[in-house]
């Protein structure tokens, strides 16, 4: 048994100013990770063998599409804007274990035929 259940990992990248690529942070990530983090203990939802952790990341290189997060161990990456993206995030995959496919980031890997 692992010692989580699924680890999420919020790109909260801080670029300079006037970098050529932007960053998660310059969309409000490292509140918007604080917030779906608070949701996760207000639902005990970080405790238990069934527990989750919210974790911050340094760049995922995917600076185009974020801001963006992934859930390990499924490998699933997610873009969003604001609360009410992180809440379906949150109700849908963390507690129902379905992908919100609107909100879901190609994973960019080829399958070989």
């Amino acid at each position: 048994m692992a010692y989580y259940r699924q680890h999420y990992f919020f790109c909260t990248n801080q670029r300079a100013e006037g970098a050529e690529r932007p960053s998660c942070a310059q969309c409000d990530s490292g509140r918007l990770r604080a917030y779906f983090k608070a949701r996760v203990k207000e639902l005990g939802l970080h405790l238990g063998p069934e527990r989750v952790r919210i974790n911050s990341a340094g760049c995922l290189d995917r600076c185009e599409e974020g801001p963006c997060l992934v859930v390990y161990p499924e490998g699933v990456w997610y873009t969003y804007v604001d609360e009410a993206d992180l809440d379906e995030i949150l109700e849908s995959h963390l507690i129902r274990g379905e992908v919100v496919e609107r909100l879901r980031l190609p994973d960019g890997v080829e399958e070989s035929t």
